[in-house]
């Protein structure tokens, strides 16, 4: 073989040599920003899950410090709603009522029934007035009809338990009679 051939034959190895090399580092580079980009958008992610953890993590505080005390405002009512039937008792009861301490005996059951209600009422606790408003399922439980013409059916007559919000959430729905028309039949009779 002839040096000629031989320089030429080593150029083309060269050139194939540094041809694969330039698309060997194509591959590289193209490899090297997909993995950058992959990189990228990982870390994107995290930082997004990251954000919304920190959110949940505020809203879950929040809340905490907003209704931590629901479940015991809820066991509270109990105690109110025992006061105000010992109130009651106490005033049909007729033996009591002839008694000379009767009357000094109710003012201070009044007074302790108006300091716990002051004191639901510092704590966001208020009480929903629901009698001649409209029956709304959100706040009210209906457990009897009254018939009654005077007012428009679906009307609340009667209160027979109190309800209560804490904030803007329904601590205790308010029981109550709700007004039909005179001789209206209720859909289980027809």
């Amino acid at each position: 073989m002839s040096e000629f051939n031989k320089d030429e034959n080593i150029n083309k190895e060269d050139n194939k040599l540094s041809s694969k090399k330039e698309s060997d580092q194509q591959n590289d580079e193209i490899s090297i920003e997909e993995k950058l980009k992959n990189s990228e958008e990982k870390l994107l992610r995290s930082l997004a899950d990251s954000e919304n953890q920190r959110r949940r993590f505020e809203k879950e505080i929040k809340d905490a410090f907003e209704f931590g005390g629901f479940n015991f405002a809820k066991e509270m009512l109990i105690t109110l709603d025992n006061l105000q039937r010992a109130k009651k008792a106490m005033q049909e009861d007729e033996v009591l009522k002839k008694s000379k301490e009767f009357e000094k005996f109710l003012k201070n059951i009044e007074i302790i029934e108006k300091d716990l209600v002051t004191t639901f009422e510092k704590n966001k606790i208020s009480k929903i007035n629901c009698l001649n408003e409209t029956f709304d399922p959100n706040f009210h439980q209906a457990m009897l009809e009254i018939e009654d013409d005077k007012v428009e059916p679906g009307t609340i007559v009667q209160e027979i338990q109190t309800g209560f919000m804490f904030g803007e959430r329904l601590l205790r729905p308010s029981f109550v009679g709700i007004s039909k028309k005179k001789g209206e039949k209720n859909d289980k009779n027809k």
